[in-house]
């Protein structure tokens, strides 16, 4: 079951969690819609992709979403990118760095018109009467990775910039960044590229219209 994170009638944001049980990491999964377009952010792997799609016909029907965006190229984020194409018409919109790299989870041919690469200072993607915004996020977690922010509702899907394990499950949303700090400290030391870079990306989105803030794992 999804949990609702914006409504106001013509807008809509979904989040999808704990889709994955046993060995793989714990990841969110998000949808957005607007006026009868739909966008899926980071839609994990092929463990994934069965309860995904199952989920996601109760608001789009059989048709699928029109965009999968991946923030980056990881597992966890892009593995399950050739059922996508195989089952959806959508479009793919990933990291510029990355179209390259994406023909070895897929067939030949089978992206052929399909891909919308962000470029490094990134884009504007419509949807609907809407737009979402790919803010770049190079080197926290990945050479070439993205944070998308949502204007309309106010939402920065943050990708592994907020990441946190807890040893417990998460259901209700935090209001408290110190109640999940312990969570979050060691995935950032090990895998953000420096504090230089960090302070960069704050800098960027202190100046955004923000009301929650939903990273991929956590």
């Amino acid at each position: 079951m999804a949990l609702e994170l914006y409504n106001n009638g013509h807008h809509v944001c979904l989040l999808f969690q704990n889709l994955v049980i046993g060995e793989a990491v714990q990841a969110n999964q998000a949808l957005i819609l607007d006026q009868g377009e739909a966008a899926l952010l980071d839609p994990g792997g092929g463990m994934t992709f069965g309860a995904l799609q199952s989920a996601l016909i109760e608001y789009l029907g059989c048709n699928g979403p029109n965009y999968v965006l991946a923030s980056h190229q990881d597992p966890d984020i892009i593995s399950s990118l050739d059922l996508w194409l195989t089952q959806t018409p959508c479009r793919i919109v990933i990291p510029a760095v990355w179209e390259r790299f994406i023909p070895h989870l897929t067939h030949p041919g089978k992206l052929a018109d399909r891909v919308i690469p962000i470029p490094d200072q990134g884009q504007n993607l419509p949807l609907g009467n809407s737009q979402l915004r790919a803010l770049p996020a190079h080197f926290l977690h990945a050479e070439g990775n993205f944070s998308f922010y949502d204007p309309t509702s106010r939402i920065l899907f943050s990708g592994d910039i907020g990441a946190n394990f807890p040893h417990h499950e998460l259901h209700k949303p935090v209001t408290n960044l110190g109640e999940i700090l312990p969570w979050l400290e060691s995935f950032h030391r090990r895998f953000m590229g420096s504090n230089k870079v960090c302070r960069y990306w704050a800098d960027m989105v202190r100046g955004l219209a923000i009301d929650k803030l939903v990273p991929q794992h956590g």
